[in-house]
């Protein structure tokens, strides 16, 4: 180990990140860096592979000038990622056989909804708690395989995660590896054996000889080799999917802690020990993390549609264009005018899972104006974010005493008092968004020697605002009402359609 400074790549669905956290576990620096989204048709949704690998070498190039630090005194490499996004490379020529298709993608969703009239879905979800669904990567993979077959044999591909493949040309191509949160997002890897089964690889048609190793998540994964970055190398750790990592970050190490990431979409996640729970009712089981010799659990709710419905509407729809310009619109006004979004953009998740639903306002009326459109659109999120708490509770019988919170959108005020009075628990922000780096730091950083172990830790959690719920029951039921109404409306409507 050289220095003390842990630096993470962060690679999300809208950007890549590099974030440098320091032996107190503060952030010290941050560098972000956008890519291109590809919507080659309705529904489908990717990203280049080779943007993305070289977005994350621009990030670290610049962070490390931005902090006036040299290489020598990194103590190593983490890295967290959207998860489930999915591609093949050439092991020859070290590039994509296509651009990567992104956990959104719906594509495949004719191929999920075979294998469910097949009686496939149980059977699927008995090895890796997942529900047949295009979100996760095995049918994208078969898509892929499908799709953009070349002369080139089975030998010369490689699948993978993003992950997989920033390992793979990080290393210079010595390093086909993975974690076990990644893995377990692929609907190939048995969560109860830690392998990639067999009888989901046949089921699927994904060959087992194209796919990553699986380690735990504070593996010693390799060596960096880009010398005009690292000219000595550097060690790589701590690799580990975006919302797991966020819940390591948010330091919910205990059995019923559970945190929100709000990002692009949401995951609520909620620590259920070192035995997996088996999941119903639209909600996934997954591995939390493996460290230090051990695998944890957890059960989660998945939303698709969060963040990026603010990004929907400022894009798209030019309804603001500031972040500081939708904050005073939504508190221009003091509620929706009894307007609800569904943001069914990408179909629904958790508790639903309907990959063909699609969005819609409902309740306008002629005195509804922008925004009451925006505000809707930012209450969403908390309506979502909501059911899905209650989905964890009913099927745990745990009661959340507070729901841990971090990402972009737990800087809005107003978004995250109405996510306390709806769920009536205190809603608690981290001093730090970046939860996911945060928690790929603390990982590579045990497992190269910057922290002893996970007590040393404790004291790096910061509070930066607690949400304490003040709505009476009455309003509070008639806001979820008018909700469950909304999302009737959009849920008869696909049934009618399709």
């Amino acid at each position: 180990m050289n220095g003390s400074i842990l630096l993470t790549i962060d690679q999300s669905t809208t950007g890549t990140k590099a974030i440098l956290t320091n032996h107190e576990g503060r952030i010290v620096s941050k560098l972000a860096m956008p890519h291109q989204q590809y919507y080659p048709q309705e529904g489908w949704v990717e990203h280049d592979p080779m943007e993305l690998y070289h977005n994350v070498k621009s990030v670290i190039r610049g962070v490390l000038t931005q902090a006036d630090l040299s290489p020598a005194e990194i103590a190593g490499i983490t890295i967290t990622n959207q998860r489930e996004t999915a591609l093949i490379w050439n092991r020859k020529t070290g590039l994509p056989e296509a651009n990567a298709i992104v956990w959104q993608c719906r594509r495949t969703a004719d191929f999920c909804d075979r294998l469910k009239a097949e009686g496939k879905e149980a059977f699927v979800q008995a090895k890796t708690g997942l529900l047949l669904d295009p979100y996760f990567s095995a049918a994208k993979w078969r898509w892929l395989l499908d799709h953009h077959s070349t002369d080139h044999t089975i030998a010369d591909l490689m699948a993978g995660t993003i992950d997989s493949w920033l390992l793979w040309k990080l290393t210079g191509g010595r390093v086909h590896a993975t974690d076990y949160t990644n893995a377990s997002r692929t609907q190939l890897f048995n969560i109860h054996t830690l392998q990639w089964d067999e009888e989901l690889a046949e089921l699927f048609g994904v060959p087992l000889s194209i796919l990553p190793q699986v380690y735990p998540s504070d593996h010693l994964f390799g060596r960096i080799d880009e010398p005009e970055l690292f000219p000595e190398g550097a060690q790589i750790a701590g690799v580990i999917g975006d919302s797991q990592g966020a819940l390591f970050g948010q330091q919910c190490i205990h059995s019923g802690m559970a945190k929100g990431t709000f990002g692009t979409g949401t995951s609520i996640l909620m620590n259920v020990g070192e035995k997996p729970i088996q999941a119903s009712g639209g909600l996934v089981s997954a591995i939390a993390w493996g460290v230090g010799g051990r695998v944890e659990y957890a059960l989660e709710a998945i939303i698709h549609s969060t963040g990026d419905s603010l990004n929907w509407a400022r894009d798209q729809m030019g309804l603001y264009r500031t972040f500081e310009e939708l904050e005073e619109m939504i508190t221009a006004i003091p509620d929706t005018g009894g307007v609800y979004l569904v943001p069914a953009f990408v179909g629904l998740g958790a508790p639903h899972w309907n990959p063909r639903a699609r969005a819609a306002f409902v309740g306008m009326n002629r005195s509804s104006d922008r925004r009451h459109l925006l505000r809707a659109t930012v209450e969403s999120i908390a309506y979502q974010v909501t059911d899905a708490v209650r989905l964890l509770e009913r099927h745990t019988g745990m009661h959340l005493a507070e729901l841990r919170v971090d990402g972009g959108a737990t800087t809005n005020g107003t978004l995250m008092q109405l996510q306390a009075d709806l769920l009536n628990v205190p809603v608690v922000s981290s001093e730090t968004a970046e939860l996911s780096a945060l928690g790929s730091a603390y990982i590579g950083g045990l497992a190269l020697g910057v922290w002893a172990n996970e007590q040393e830790l404790a004291s790096f959690y910061r509070k930066r605002q607690t949400y304490i719920p003040h709505m009476d029951e009455e309003e509070r039921s008639r806001l979820d009402k008018g909700w469950q109404a909304a999302l009737k409306g959009v849920l008869t409507a696909e049934a009618a359609l399709n």
